[in-house]
Order: C-alpha cells, then sequence, then structure tokens
C-alpha cells in the first residue's frame, strides 16, 4: 500500500513503473536516511558537506541516481531523462530529508547540460561516476549581477588554440566547495556558429558551456556562504582558469540554450520537491491536530484547525496537478516552458503558505531548533528563489501568454 503522500500515483499522469519506482524509494528512504549523518547548523558548513556526500554515496549505491542521468551507455536509467521520474523521486526524498532531495537534484542538474548537449567522450568521462554517486557535479550559472538576469553575465572565456581561459566569478553554486567538477557558462562573444569576436556580444548570444574539474589551476572556491537550511553553496573566482577546448559542451555560443535545456528539465522537479516538503508538512500538521490536547479535547476538534487543514490539502492538490501536468507534457515531448513555470510557482508559494500552517498548529514547538516542521520551514524559503525566482515565472507565463 502506498504511503499516503503517494496516493496521486494513481493519477492517469503515470505508468505503472512510476508507482514502483516511488514506492520503492519510499521504503528506501524510510530505511536508509535516518541512518546517515545530518547537518547541523551549529557545526557550519564542514558537517553539511560530509551529510551531502554520504546522501550521495548512499544514493548511487542504491541505483537512484541513474534516473539523473541520460543514455544508459553513460550509466543513465534510460536513454532520456524521464521528468515525472525525476520529480517523484525529488518529492518522495524532500518528504522524508531536503539534504538528500538537494544530493540527488544537484547530481542532475549539475551534470544535465553534459547529458542534453555534451559529446560521447564528455559522457564517457562524467556521467557513470555521477550515476554511481562516485563524482560530485554542480552548475555553475548564476554571478553576483546576473541571477535571474542570465544576459547580464560577466564571467568571460577565451580561446586560446587548444585551450580555453576563463575569468571572472560565480557565486550561489550549490555543490560549491565539494564538487568535483562545475558545468561553467561564460561569455564568449560569439553568436552560435560565428568565431569568437574580440569583444565579448551582450545579451543571451556569445554564451559557452565548459567543464571545469576541481583543483585546475586558476579556479579557486573563494567563499563559502552560510544559509538557513544548511548546504554546500559558494562563491567561485577564476583568474586564468586554463581548461582543454575539449571541455566545452556544444558549440561555440550556444551555452544560454544549453543552459535553459538544463533549466527546462529540471524546473518542474523544483515544484515537486516543494510538493515533497509540503505534504510532509500536512502530514504533521495532521498529526499534531489530532494529538495535541485542547480545551478537553483535541486542536482538531475545532473547525478553525479544519479549514486550516482543509487549505492545506487543497493547496497540494493544485500544486501537483500542476506540477505532473507539466512533467508527464514534457515526457510526450511537448514544450513546457509555460506550464513549468505555473508548476514552479504555484508548488513553492503553496508549500510554504501550507508549512507556514502546519508551524502555527505546532504552537511554540514549531519554531523549535530541529523540530520537523523548523526544519521544513527552514528548507522551503529558497525554492522560491533559486531556478527562477517567482517573479520571474510570473513574468514568463505573461510572455508565452502574449505569443499564443
Amino acid at each position: 500500500m502506498s504511503h499516503p503522500g503517494l496516493q496521486h500515483l494513481d493519477w492517469p499522469f503515470f505508468e505503472a513503473r512510476h508507482g514502483e519506482l516511488a514506492n520503492a524509494l519510499d521504503q528506501w528512504a524510510a530505511e536508509t536516511l535516518p541512518s546517515l549523518p545530518h547537518e547541523d547548523m551549529a557545526l557550519g558548513a564542514r558537517a553539511a558537506d560530509a551529510a551531502c556526500r554520504a546522501r550521495v554515496k548512499a544514493l548511487g549505491q542504491a541505483g537512484w541516481l541513474r534516473h539523473a542521468v541520460g543514455g544508459t551507455a553513460w550509466g543513465g536509467a534510460a536513454e532520456t531523462i524521464d521528468t515525472r521520474s525525476i520529480c517523484l523521486l525529488r518529492e518522495t526524498l524532500a518528504r522524508h530529508d531536503g539534504l538528500a532531495d538537494f544530493a540527488f537534484a544537484m547530481q542532475g542538474l549539475g551534470s544535465g547540460a553534459i547529458s542534453l548537449a555534451g559529446d560521447d567522450a564528455q559522457k564517457a568521462r562524467w556521467l557513470p561516476a555521477v550515476a554511481r554517486g562516485e563524482a560530485l557535479a554542480a552548475f555553475a550559472l548564476s554571478e553576483p549581477d546576473a541571477g535571474s538576469d542570465v544576459a547580464a553575465m560577466q564571467c568571460a572565456a577565451r580561446v586560446e588554440g587548444d585551450t580555453v581561459v576563463i575569468n571572472g566569478e560565480k557565486t550561489w553554486i550549490s555543490n560549491g566547495g565539494i564538487a568535483d567538477f562545475y558545468v561553467v557558462f561564460a561569455r564568449t562573444g560569439e553568436a552560435p556558429g560565428e568565431s569568437t569576436k574580440s569583444e565579448p556580444q551582450r545579451g543571451s548570444r556569445g554564451i559557452s558551456a565548459f567543464v571545469v574539474e576541481a583543483g585546475t589551476p586558476g579556479f579557486e572556491v573563494a567563499e563559502r556562504i552560510a544559509v538557513i537550511a544548511p548546504h554546500p553553496l559558494a562563491r567561485l573566482c577564476f583568474s586564468d582558469c586554463r581548461i582543454p577546448l575539449s571541455h566545452r559542451i556544444g558549440g561555440a555560443g550556444e551555452g544560454f540554450k544549453v543552459a535553459m535545456r538544463t533549466l527546462d528539465v529540471f524546473r518542474t522537479s523544483v515544484a515537486a520537491a516543494a510538493l515533497g516538503f509540503g505534504r510532509r508538512a500536512l502530514q504533521e500538521g495532521l498529526h499534531r491536530a489530532k494529538t495535541r490536547p485542547m480545551f478537553g479535547g483535541v486542536l482538531a476538534d475545532y473547525q478553525l484547525t479544519q479549514a486550516k487543514l482543509a487549505d492545506m490539502a487543497t493547496t497540494l492538490d493544485g500544486a501537483a496537478l500542476l506540477t505532473y501536468r507539466a512533467a508527464w507534457l514534457r515526457d510526450c515531448g511537448k514544450t513546457v516552458t509555460k506550464e513549468a513555470a505555473m508548476a514552479k510557482m504555484a508548488a513553492t508559494e503553496g508549500a510554504q503558505q501550507v508549512i507556514d500552517a502546519a508551524v502555527q498548529l505546532w504552537g511554540g514547538r514549531g519554531v523549535v531548533s530541529d523540530e520537523p516542521v523548523e526544519r521544513l520551514y527552514r528548507e522551503i524559503r529558497a525554492l522560491r528563489i533559486y531556478e527562477g525566482a517567482t517573479e520571474v515565472q510570473k513574468l514568463i507565463i505573461a510572455r508565452e501568454l502574449l505569443k499564443e
């Protein structure tokens, strides 16, 4: 029998294999994740690093990371990444353990450009180790002045013979400091198909993608960034960092397209992770409402509580329908720019509301450090920002509507 958080597997978006996958992961997560080391805010980055590495290793050994990699020849579960599988895996992991979801997601996002646009040599070199949990990946797109506005990118790369020289900064990079390789996007100046120009071209054209391995001379982790839900995060610096031209992913000037294709795969999965956090919050809220003594009864006896629980459940189901519509459409080969943006916005904003309501149901215990709802309260906040803030999703949705 499925966990209550997996009852939506009966919806027509899914095939039997999806239910089997989610239920198997649910059982594995319940048995395995509690025994792994956990992050501790008091211990800082070192504890989060160790906890993240432990989860990547466990997920890889159990075979779950195969679903984050495209191509069976390179260790993937299928020839192409199945969006519904990615979403179900993230939702299930987030319901159990936020850092496990983060570890899984970054293996996929960090190597996604290679899965989608890499050549066979690049795939053979990096993807099998990602799938086995033996190499940690990172996606280095954001900069101090280029987060939502990717076209404002300043990090630059120039080609010198058969090498590339990178200069600039990246920040807010998840897995920064522990990744074995980074997919780095840098301005090279040419439009797709053109030779490199002496002066970088502004806008979304003239950006290329490269793989930079940890320890490469000229590349350093300049700063570790502490956030409210501890996980590895860093600012990166490149100073005449030389890499082989063979580390370029896709053609010259195709980096923006590669980045957007990668985000199109994984943006819907951010909505799924938010669903996982929200479902755990509803579960905790229900438990507290049914067991918390209140004026001779329990909290659940009161209509105010019942109304809150009804709102929480309805918000989550609405977001889930949007999320799995987007995932299903993408697996059917459709363009889901608008649908993924709707899902990401609705799920992350809705989960924030649901988790806040759960904290309220828990009362004073809801803000005690390391209580489940307190952890969820910290974990959900970043999802409304990364991979496109809510405000950006609204702009994307409106733009697509106006096109229509």
